[in-house]
């Protein structure tokens, strides 16, 4: 199947010739190095040579109106293409679609379909999704424990939402046995990392001993990071957090707070 090969190589605002070159990492490359029309005949290789994510990235390029028109028709057709030739990726942007309703009929069950067999060749965010339909038994069965297995898929690659999701589970004890030092270690992957949930999370569980030890100190620091980036709810915790500290005590969580330094996500949190 030739995809919309001519017609985008007319449409691509970039003036270079349309030469196929390889596959579709050199695409992506490619279009980093902000080439367009290279980049589509590389996704068109790819595609061709039995890659289907090359119509899932021509597909986004559609979608984004990045060196055409945008066209989600054309989007979704590419799409579907991809996705039925097994590109996680592209299953994974379709069942959202079903899922909302763009361009397609919403359908749960079919986003569900589409999203967990994307989970199942490895992909991080589909993981997360289909963690998220089985919490919710959107499409398919509730299932809270089959959704941290998913969740900790996702997790092991370093996704930070799922980390989070983790981190909740483990909290509320929703799938998994209730563990709050568990989730203080989920937690303190991303908010190591300097994920405002992260960090208010920690704020939470200093100021609350579960999981950790009691410390004020550290809750208003962490709160007050959290807020910095834009989190309401800690800068409430904060400011509550601040009429129960004296001036000292305070100085430090300022202290903490000023000197603390984010985290590469696989490294330790604090």
């Amino acid at each position: 199947m030739r995809i919309l090969k001519t017609a985008y190589c007319g449409a691509v605002s970039v003036s270079l010739a349309c030469v196929a070159l390889a596959d579709v990492p050199a695409g992506i490359v490619a279009l980093e190095a902000g080439d367009v029309s290279g980049a589509v005949e590389e996704f068109q290789a790819g595609f061709d040579d039995g890659d289907a994510d090359g119509a899932f990235f021509i597909g986004r390029l559609f979608e984004m109106g990045l060196g055409t028109e945008r066209d989600m028709r054309s989007a979704v057709e590419l799409y579907s293409a991809a996705a039925d030739q097994g590109s996680a990726l592209a299953q994974n942007r379709l069942g959202l679609m079903y899922l909302n309703g763009e361009l397609v009929l919403q359908d749960y069950q079919r986003a569900a379909e589409l999203i967990c067999a994307a989970a199942e060749s490895g992909d991080a965010n589909s993981a997360f999704n289909c963690g998220l339909l089985l919490a919710d038994g959107q499409g398919i069965d509730e299932d809270t424990a089959k959704a941290v297995t998913y969740w900790k898929r996702a997790a092991e690659q370093n996704h930070v939402a799922a980390i989070n999701y983790l981190g909740q589970a483990y909290r509320d004890g929703e799938g998994v046995e209730q563990s709050y030092e568990t989730a203080v270690e989920n937690f303190s992957r991303t908010g190591g990392a300097g994920n405002p949930l992260g960090l208010f999370e920690l704020a939470k569980a200093y100021q609350s001993g579960n999981g950790v030890e009691r410390d004020l100190i550290k809750a208003h620091g962490y709160a007050n990071l959290a807020s910095a980036r834009g989190m309401d709810e800690a800068r409430i915790l904060r400011d509550t957090l601040s009429t129960q500290l004296d001036r000292d005590d305070l100085e430090a969580a300022q202290k903490f707070a000023r000197e603390w330094e984010a985290a590469p996500l696989d490294q330790d949190g604090p």
